[in-house]
């Protein structure tokens, strides 16, 4: 049974749609704002939410709201943002013009600016930050394939409780650090070129040492430049984000028998990157190495290999054919 004012879902992508979904299995009632190629997709077929473990349902088209229209948000009482940070902005306009002045706004995003993006756009209203640990793969046919483990976490609030939004297989923590946390997923985050440029599965990716040795110098040059602006980060993690380069750079039996601990990653998980750079799109890069470039930049530290991270994914950008699959060794090549 369909309860309650509904969530909206701005910019219903692979993490919207996921989320969506699997709120929608529960009962909630969910408005997706979404664009003509995935409205097409979940008309033909319904939304379906699938999981690395084993969840998989599928929600008839009738049972949603759905289209690419904004008024959609008209009677929604939460609005859970899940564009790209350079979209921010402008969603930020439409749920001005079309939610009511009394829904909650949550940033489900990557990146560490979207809140404050969100807040000045939106004076007034309460927006809350939020961060999902998750990957999920657009896998075609209306099926949006949760391949990673986490729990999504968003600022503590009288507002909008975090149990206000968990439901079966997706539970929903609360945080009153919640930038500190979204700084620590932005480290994590910093492997998401890595495994663009790589062409390979997450977990094979991860797998191998000397992607991990780069993913180490990548959380080492975040970390200087972090703790450089004077914030301190939280992980999304059981791990300490302090040991994380150290853990990183072991080797690789010891490293899976950490990691089966700590994450579970189906076999065929990539990174959202990688999925931009096969269709064509805008990455995310100036919102993840492109931040710590610029903080180094203003305290004068050196941060070589994220400056090559993105001339490679913007060069891949250019280029439009997809991940360049390249090897740890031409990563690192000035």
């Amino acid at each position: 049974m369909v309860s309650g004012p509904a969530i909206g879902i701005a910019g219903a992508g692979s993490i919207g749609c996921f989320v969506g979904g699997m709120l929608a299995a529960s009962g909630r009632r969910v408005a997706l704002l979404a664009r003509p190629r995935v409205i097409t997709e979940i008309e033909a077929n319904g939304l379906r939410s699938t999981s690395f473990e084993g969840f998989d349902r599928t929600i008839p088209r009738a049972s949603l709201a759905l289209s690419e229209n904004p008024s959609i948000f008209e009677g929604a009482g939460t609005v859970l943002v899940t564009v790209k940070s350079a979209d921010t902005a402008g969603m930020a306009d439409i749920i001005a013009k079309h939610a009511p002045a009394n829904a909650v706004v949550v940033s489900l995003q990557n990146g560490v600016g979207n809140v404050a993006v969100l807040r000045e756009r939106l004076p007034g209203r309460r927006v809350l930050g939020g961060m999902v640990p998750f990957n999920v793969i657009a896998l075609g046919e209306g099926r949006f394939h949760r391949a990673t483990s986490g729990d999504i976490v968003i600022e503590r609030d009288e507002a909008l409780p975090a149990g206000k939004l968990s439901v079966p297989g997706l539970k929903v923590r609360s945080r009153t650090n919640i930038e500190g946390v979204q700084w620590g997923k932005l480290l994590l985050n910093l492997n998401n070129a890595l495994n663009a440029l790589a062409d390979l599965p997450l977990r094979r990716q991860i797998g191998q040492r000397e992607w991990r040795r780069l993913f180490a110098d990548q959380v080492a040059e975040g970390l200087a430049a972090i703790r450089a602006e004077g914030i301190r980060p939280v992980s999304p993690t059981p791990v300490p984000l302090a040991w994380l380069p150290s853990l990183l750079r072991l080797p690789d039996t010891i490293f899976e028998a950490l990691l089966g601990r700590t994450m579970k990653i189906d076999p065929e998980a990539r990174s959202s990157m990688w999925e931009d750079l096969k269709h064509g799109r805008r990455t995310e890069i100036d919102y993840l190495q492109g931040v710590i470039t610029g903080i180094a930049v203003r305290h004068g530290l050196k941060a070589p290999l994220s400056r090559r991270i993105v001339e490679l994914i913007r060069r891949a950008e250019r280029e439009g054919r997809g991940s360049p699959g390249l090897t740890p060794d031409q990563v690192r090549a000035s």
